[in-house]
């Protein structure tokens, strides 16, 4: 009896590697501490540093994307690309997909390093593109979006992201205070000055990209 293989589907593909990944001392070690936060996330390594995953909307993938940033962050450095479109698997036992949907993530990415090379554009980290055959999410606001979000992330030092990862865990500033032995008062006033509260509603936001 012939193998049924599923029908393709319209979702979000989302390619990333670790930007400037052949510097790192240990790049065992790279890939060691990463793995954890992919798998978290619904990601897998595919061929040297770079990771694939799949997710059922464009907002999906943006969250995935950002816990994956922010959990290895400062320490490791990722970009993605996210491509919405339809996706085939070409072979259920290796899972291997094809179809414009990955097509898109990889033409996002792509764009991702090169806008890194600009001066303007070196915090730019995320960007989205739409299959040509099929409707969905805006490509130049999600993309307006995740500019002003990536610029802001790129501004954060070690504590803030630090803060930032514990907000968008639901953590309240209290706690986080207490763990960062300073005063509640402190985190409020850096959640403030560093945007840290705009980036948790940001992040809201772009999750409910459908």
């Amino acid at each position: 009896m012939a193998e049924v293989k599923p029908e393709p589907s319209i979702t979000a593909a989302v390619i990333g590697d670790v930007v400037a990944s052949r510097s790192a001392p240990d790049r065992r070690a790279l890939h060691r501490d990463l793995s954890g936060a992919l798998r978290d996330a619904g990601f897998a390594f595919t061929v040297g540093d770079e990771f694939q995953g799949t997710h059922p909307s464009v907002g999906a993938a943006i969250d995935a994307a950002l816990t994956v940033r922010l959990a290895v962050a400062p320490d490791i450095d990722i970009r993605f690309g996210i491509g919405w479109g339809q996706v085939t698997v070409l072979d259920t036992e290796t899972g291997i997909q094809d179809g414009p949907g990955w097509w898109a993530a990889r033409e996002a990415i792509e764009w991702t390093a090169s806008a890194q090379r600009q001066s303007g554009l070196a915090a730019v980290r995320t960007s989205y593109r739409r299959a040509a055959d099929v409707t969905g999410p805006n490509v130049d606001a999600v993309n307006a979006a995740l500019l002003c979000r990536d610029h802001l992330l790129g501004s954060l030092d070690d504590r803030s992201l630090r803060i930032l990862k514990g907000l968008l865990s639901n953590h309240t500033k209290k706690d986080i205070a207490a763990a960062e032995h300073v005063s509640a008062s402190a985190v409020s006033q850096r959640a403030g000055r560093d945007g840290l509260d705009l980036l948790v509603l940001t992040s809201t936001y772009l999750r409910g990209v459908r």
